[in-house]
């Protein structure tokens, strides 16, 4: 089967993806983005945050990451609106001090949440910047992936 672009039309043009024909199936994403912080930003780590002037950093940037998540049809320009029935973000340090943002979407629904999912782990990365670079700004967002996603045609 010869793979195409969806969000093309016959004549090449932007276009929403149809999904009026699609079953209703639960359909569930998980994103991750890493955060490099400097030690100069990594030596404010206390337990599992960082407190700063602007409050708890790790907590702001969860609730951020599901607020993005929850207008991903508004910022992604052909992605379709949902009413997402479930969003979680895990936040934790790994040994190389590293911040690992994971982010699970889920929804029953016509069309999949992988979008919601990477969007979220973005925002919340973001977050994690504003809040650190007054601290430094040799802070690296080093990646952004879709780890899982299953229901709807394919799972990955």
């Amino acid at each position: 089967m010869e793979k195409k672009f969806t969000h093309l039309d016959k004549d090449n043009n932007p276009s929403m993806v149809d999904i009026s024909e699609k079953k209703v199936t639960e359909r569930v994403a998980v994103a991750e983005s890493i955060v490099v912080l400097p030690d100069e930003v990594i030596e404010l780590l206390t337990g599992d945050e960082i407190t700063t002037k602007k409050g708890p950093v790790f907590q702001t940037a969860i609730i951020a990451g599901i607020m993005g998540a929850k207008k991903t049809s508004e910022l992604i320009p052909l992605c379709h609106p949902i009413g997402m029935d479930n969003c979680q973000l895990s936040i934790k340090v790994n040994d190389q001090h590293e911040v690992v943002i994971r982010c699970t979407a889920k929804v029953n629904s016509k069309t999949g949440v992988e979008m919601e999912a990477l969007t979220g782990a973005s925002v919340a990365a973001l977050t994690v910047y504003d809040m650190c670079k007054a601290f430094s700004h040799d802070i690296i967002i080093k990646e952004t992936k879709l780890v899982s996603k299953t229901g709807g045609k394919s799972d990955y």
